[in-house]
């Protein structure tokens, strides 16, 4: 169990790290996404301002992962956010109406959609698999392993808009 905490750990946390990188390479296209996201209607300093507090807390999971003794709340940060995302992406699923575009890592052309949802149900289920798997010291070996397995996964869930859209181009 004590890699699979690992492998949790180190795919959750690159997936949000990356996420992060991209909303504040363009904190301004990013702010402009959020208004359509939100149940409310907010002001632009107020959406700015809850712009650069996820990106912030984004930034903050990664950080929280890779030391043993503040994964817990690295993964309960990141079940919070994953929620939070994908409550948001739920409610625009469901509305219909003119699509957005996903923002989750930059710039993007797929509008919100199924796809999304399944995404961030996968990252959440990792985030609660890491936070109910006790943490314990793995072996350097077999930790470095299920930390290469989380990057392979981890990349794979960047890449899944691109991945999809491959496949359904084949199909």
């Amino acid at each position: 169990m004590d890699y699979l905490h690992v492998g949790c750990a180190c795919l959750v946390g690159l997936v949000l790290l990356v996420s992060a990188a991209a909303k504040a390479r363009d904190m301004d296209g990013f702010a402009a996404s959020v208004p359509r996201l939100l149940p409310f209607h907010a002001g632009a300093a107020a959406v700015r301002r809850l712009a650069v507090a996820v990106v912030a807390l984004e930034a903050a999971v990664p950080v929280c992962l890779a030391v043993p003794w503040t994964r817990p709340l690295g993964f309960g940060a990141a079940c919070a956010l994953l929620a939070a995302f994908t409550t948001a992406i739920g409610r625009v699923v469901a509305a219909g109406g003119a699509p957005v575009a996903c923002r989750c890592f930059g710039r993007a052309s797929a509008p919100l959609g199924p796809r999304h949802l399944a995404r961030n149900g996968l990252l959440l289920a990792a985030a609660a698999l890491g936070l109910g798997t006790p943490g314990g010291t793995p072996e350097i070996a077999g930790a470095a392993v299920a930390a290469a397995a989380g990057a392979v996964a981890a990349i794979l869930i960047v890449s899944f808009d691109d991945i999809v859209d491959l496949l359904a181009g084949s199909a």
